[in-house]
């Protein structure tokens, strides 16, 4: 596939987004029981963590993978091949320890990254962006940095919207609590002998402790679906150094960022939250044009790697690198935050 077939995409008056549909289910089939992830609740509440649902006028509607967490399992579909050979593999050394940067929870503005000595490189990748509005240097060091959204929040204080967002969510839930109790192997007698109070043998597991009730899981009476953007207006605002440098950043971030939307991930969310494609033609993918109409448009897993091995051979995958943490670096920012509180 050729580089430039979505040239139209990169126009500015070009379509605003790419978004795909997806119907999901739990591996037990439609209507089974399933565990959305739960939250810690409102400051100052003193109820127990559970999930977030909202109700809505047309149902209850549970959020069952967040935008960033959707992020964080789609970006390391770049560590293995063939994914891998389309971006620059970076890692983190602490100590005897190796971090993939592709495993950082805030990418290229990660602490990790900013007390390394990678720092300095990657902090003039961020003002080039800033200043210049320049993506070319962050694109070879990290770029999907560009594809999943980055914020230095805490140095240069440059902020990427997020390219390619994802969110999970199940329409007409309702909620089931669950409990249990616990049994243990030693006898009333064996516990007496040992001369210890109930409260301490259950904490160590030596007395029966029964569970209180707490949140069971939920069916989703309206089913499941995963909601993905590719969002094309902000990924034209990206520029390279000149207009032919801009074309070619611009087509490799977009084959990254198909990838990352279409690639087939594995939806095992958490402990009882195994979710599957709900029947053949699930999913739909639609490109919507700036007056809101949406059209079909015949995108495959394979077709987009096609189109982003082109568009990355065309820009030139950056050289992969290692970076230092330094407890240096650490010490030196605690001292310098000293100096300033004084």
């Amino acid at each position: 596939m050729n580089a430039n077939r979505f040239d139209g995409w990169l126009e500015m008056s070009g379509p605003v987004a790419v978004i795909v549909h997806e119907a999901l289910e739990p591996v037990q089939g439609q209507g089974a029981v399933f565990f959305p992830p739960t939250f810690a609740p409102p400051e100052g509440s003193k109820d127990a963590p559970g999930y977030l649902i909202d109700d809505t006028s047309t149902g209850r509607v549970a959020l069952v993978d967040t935008v960033g967490s959707q992020a964080n399992r789609m970006e390391p579909l770049f560590k293995t091949p063939p994914y891998s050979e389309l971006v620059p593999q970076a890692r983190i050394t602490i100590g005897e320890r190796e971090i993939d940067l592709l495993d950082a929870g805030h990418r290229a503005a990660d602490a990790v990254v900013r007390f390394s000595d990678k720092w300095a490189q990657l902090r003039e990748a961020f003002l080039a962006i800033k200043e210049k509005r320049d993506a070319t240097s962050l694109a070879k060091m990290a770029p999907t940095s560009i594809v999943f959204g980055v914020w230095d929040s805490r140095d240069t204080q440059l902020k990427l919207p997020r390219i390619v967002g994802s969110t999970i969510r199940a329409y007409e839930v309702e909620k089931l609590t669950r409990s249990a109790q616990y049994f243990t192997s030693t006898v009333k007698e064996e516990r007496e002998e040992l001369g210890y109070e109930d409260k301490f043998l259950s904490n160590v597991g030596l007395n029966d402790a029964p569970v209180r009730r707490t949140s069971g899981g939920v069916m989703a009476r309206g089913g499941i679906r995963r909601e993905a953007v590719l969002n094309l207006v902000a990924l034209r605002a990206l520029s390279g150094a000149d207009a032919g440098g801009t074309r070619k950043l611009q087509r490799y971030i977009l084959g990254l960022a198909l990838v990352a939307l279409l690639a087939q991930s594995e939806r095992f969310l958490r402990e009882g939250c195994l979710l599957v494609p709900a029947g053949e033609n699930g999913s739909e993918t639609k490109l919507v044009e700036r007056t809101g109409k949406r059209t079909a448009v015949d995108l495959t897993e394979g077709g987009v790697l096609e189109l982003a091995k082109a568009a990355a051979a065309d820009f030139g995958v950056g050289d992969a690198w290692t970076a230092n943490f330094s407890n240096d670096a650490v010490k030196k920012a605690a001292t310098e935050k000293t100096k300033k509180a004084k």
